[in-house]
């Protein structure tokens, strides 16, 4: 007796049996799964990125105050001890015009008839930048020399260096001949640079644009101090971006 096997035709799976197989609905069940965690991860950065920036603003905001009481209450002090100063360049100088204190005409040192009046400017500022201590909020303090547009022939370099040799002078005058004075020195910024720097400028940043009479070349000759505050640096503007595109 013969027996024959017949070969057993392999099963064809049925489609709703196969692990592989993702419908159409599922796909844009996952899509919008990843939709939603992609939206509530920017979301977070955004927030974490508006709490940085409002964080930034408030500084500026405190930075601005800091200067603006630094100045108001120099100029009050020293109004109250007869000596006139004004603020100027939107609340950003001091500015101690001739008749406040001056230099005679071609000379930088200061005469001994104007060193009191050196020493009560310097202790009004010191005493300001000082108080609770806003010069955290200061970037640097320029002394800065100005003349009128006559030429100083006594000096090499003319007009220049006769406004940076006053410049110097008074600053020089308040470190040596002050209680005050090395602690103005020792003054840094967050940066540990030292707060204080000096510079002139001639007649290149005048009041009276033309010098037509003495009033005129009075205006010009002056001693400004001026104040710069402390801004975001692009380090950390960068890191106030960061979380944005997750370059933390």
């Amino acid at each position: 007796m013969s027996f024959y096997l017949t070969p057993r035709r392999a099963s064809t799976p049925q489609e709703g049996d196969n692990p592989y197989w993702m419908s159409f609905s599922d796909i844009m069940a996952g899509l919008l799964v990843i939709f939603i965690l992609a939206c509530a991860t920017l979301l977070l950065r955004l927030a974490q990125m508006e709490d940085k920036v409002s964080q930034n603003i408030e500084e500026l905001k405190q930075a601005s105050k800091a200067r603006s009481d630094i100045l108001t209450e120099i100029v009050q002090e020293l109004k109250q001890q007869g000596i006139n100063v004004e603020i100027s360049d939107n609340d950003s100088v001091l500015r101690i015009p001739e008749q406040a204190f001056h230099f005679k005409t071609g000379r930088y040192s200061i005469e001994p008839e104007h060193k009191k009046t050196a020493e009560e400017i310097g202790e009004a500022l010191f005493q300001a930048i000082t108080r609770e201590n806003r010069w955290k909020y200061l970037e640097t303090v320029f002394v800065e020399g100005h003349t009128d547009s006559r030429s100083a022939r006594s000096y090499r370099m003319g007009n220049w260096e006769l406004s940076a040799l006053r410049a110097i002078s008074l600053w020089k005058f308040w470190i040596e001949n002050t209680p005050y004075g090395q602690s103005l020195k020792e003054l840094r910024n967050r940066q540990g640079k030292l707060l204080f720097s000096v510079s002139g400028y001639s007649a290149t940043r005048r009041i009276a644009e033309v010098e037509d009479s003495a009033e005129a070349m009075r205006k010009n000759r002056r001693i400004d101090i001026r104040f710069t505050t402390r801004q975001p640096s692009l380090m950390e503007l960068h890191k106030v971006s960061a979380p944005l595109y997750g370059d933390e």
